[in-house]
């Protein structure tokens, strides 16, 4: 028998599934649990590590399974919990890790811890969200606000009193300074490790606790436009009171424990402020989560001098702990438009796409994969009558939400729907996607999907990539020089973040420089003392 190994998640490659659209199994328009088992040779076939699989719980789909009613049950929409249990063995039969998200900050208003705690203000669970008086004008308690607009209060005419939301109105925050709201959230998280599953992607964890003394929020130095649109007046606030408090520490603490008792991953989502101070503070001493990402790479800014920053910064702050975490890296997912648009600009074509699997694949830390973009794949236009997002209707038409990155999966061109659903799905496809679907590059050698395919199985046998330090090197823009170094060996990596030729000198002591097989990635080469790159080419030598 082959042994465990508990560090599988240190430099992992997880791909997330949006389940909504990855792929319907029974026709309605919506994909689920069997939609994803049947693609589960698929997946295996990337060389992925792991399947983070966003909410499947039952919910009112609100937030599209962001507002959980039931931790402890699959929503009908995706299946059966016999479904999940199937998808878990089937997967782990295939060798691939299965990360599932907990929303543990809030819950639907159709959760039955919600509907007792706002029946009154003296039942059981009166105190399991954050409730609060109006001002004597009627006001709400403070200036908070929430992420998807408005106030972070809402009223409630049962208890006469506002509660706390930091999304919908129909999200409201449980209260982890009571005790039992800890406990019964642990008891949660447990029910799935005792069914099996290898990890957790905590979502939004840095806002299970609040500033009790509900202190207003001062104004931002600087408006935030990186986790949230510059539209939104949430970036407007320096969020010192609502998020990000204190006593989230001594928690996560408690939820490591658990994890600890089932040698189950972890990877906690920060959007803050200081988003590199926060994963630092959440990740170090291991004894909170394993790894943690932020929106710092999810932004509308493509510079090698902004990826360069990124990192560095997670490098000094690191350097600065006797026993430092473990970043997650990721440039797209289901909260922001996808790379190939974001970044890309739509003209990048297939070399940008290579580019940008590699370029994750070879920083220092793990990287998550959002579906479709192993194709590709452009964020799609929505129109107005067919948008489906709350938080894009609300910010319409400045922002558009994030269904133009939810569509579902385009698997076969031949077929109705892209071979998705045999039933006009939840979101239109889009014809470029229907082009650049799965079958189409099946075949072609240098398809975006075999090339993922032969760089994500070259990198597994990098332990260099893996396991490596890495140190940035002076290059002007727009090209990202630096070197991975693991245990004598080192490797000189050179992107062109560009659609135009670049040629840099090689650095010192680089002269003997010789090209490494088998990542597949084309555009690059040493021409005497000198790298030259081709659009959005890359190099990978070692001495």
């Amino acid at each position: 028998m082959a042994k465990k190994n508990p560090n599988w998640w240190r430099g992992a490659v997880i791909y997330q599934v949006y389940p909504r659209s990855f792929q319907d199994s029974n026709g309605d328009g919506v994909g689920d649990l069997p939609g994803i088992i049947s693609k589960i040779p698929y997946l295996a076939a990337l060389n992925i590590d792991a399947v983070w699989i966003s909410p499947f719980f039952k919910s009112p789909m609100a937030d599209f399974g962001y507002d959980v009613s039931d931790y402890r049950d699959v929503d009908p929409l995706f299946g059966t919990l016999d479904d999940f249990d199937v998808l878990l063995k089937a997967a782990h039969k295939a060798k691939l890790k299965i990360i599932i998200d907990q929303v543990l900050s809030h819950t639907s208003d159709q959760h039955a811890w919600f509907k007792e705690s706002r029946s009154s203000r003296d039942n059981a669970k009166a105190d399991w969200y954050v409730w609060a008086d109006p001002k004597p004008d009627g006001t709400p308690p403070n200036n908070w606000l929430s992420v998807f607009g408005g106030s972070a209060w809402q009223w409630d005419s049962r208890r006469c009193q506002y509660y706390l939301h930091n999304f919908l109105t129909s999200q409201p925050d449980l209260n982890f300074h009571n005790k039992a709201v800890q406990k019964a959230i642990l008891g949660e998280v447990e029910f799935w490790l005792k069914r099996g599953v290898d990890g957790f992607r905590f979502d939004a964890c840095i806002f299970h606790f609040h500033d009790q003394q509900l202190r207003n929020n001062p104004a931002a130095l600087v408006a935030d436009t990186s986790s949230v649109a510059a539209t939104n007046p949430y970036g407007m606030q320096q969020h010192l009171y609502d998020k990000s408090q204190p006593e989230n520490i001594k928690f996560l603490k408690k939820l490591r424990k658990l994890l600890d008792k089932y040698d189950a991953a972890s990877v906690g989502e920060i959007g803050d402020d200081d988003s590199p101070s926060r994963m630092a503070e959440y990740t170090e001493g291991g004894d909170k989560f394993h790894q943690a990402y932020s929106f710092d790479l999810l932004t509308e800014t493509f510079t090698a001098a902004h990826i360069r920053k990124q990192v560095q910064t997670m490098e000094d702050k690191f350097a600065q702990l006797a026993k430092p975490g473990w970043m997650c890296w990721s440039i797209g997912n289901h909260d922001v438009p996808r790379v190939a648009t974001r970044w890309g600009k739509n003209q990048g074509g297939p070399q940008f796409a290579k580019l940008m699997v590699v370029l994750q694949g070879s920083l220092r830390g793990s990287f998550c994969m959002y579906q479709g973009d192993e194709l590709g794949l452009s964020e799609a236009e929505i129109p107005y009558e067919l948008l489906q997002d709350p938080y894009g209707k609300a910010f319409w038409p400045e922002f558009k939400g994030r269904d133009g990155c939810r569509t579902p999966m385009p698997w076969e061109a031949g077929k109705p729907h892209a071979g998705f659903s045999s039933a006009t799905p939840w979101l239109p496809i889009p014809a470029e996607h229907v082009l650049a679907s799965a079958d189409t590059q099946e075949k072609p050698r240098d398809s975006i999907l075999n090339f993922t395919r032969r760089f994500l199985a070259w990198r597994r046998k990098q332990e260099i990539l893996i396991k490596g330090d890495i140190e940035f090197l002076p290059a002007a823009e727009p090209v990202l020089l630096f070197t991975r170094s693991f245990d004598g060996d080192k490797v000189l990596i050179a992107f062109n973040l560009s659609d135009q030729a670049q040629t840099i000198d090689l650095p010192k002591h680089w002269d003997k420089i010789t090209a490494m097989d088998g990542h597949g990635l084309m555009g690059g080469a040493v021409n005497k003392k000198q790298i030259v790159l081709q659009p959005w080419g890359g190099y990978f030598g070692q001495s």
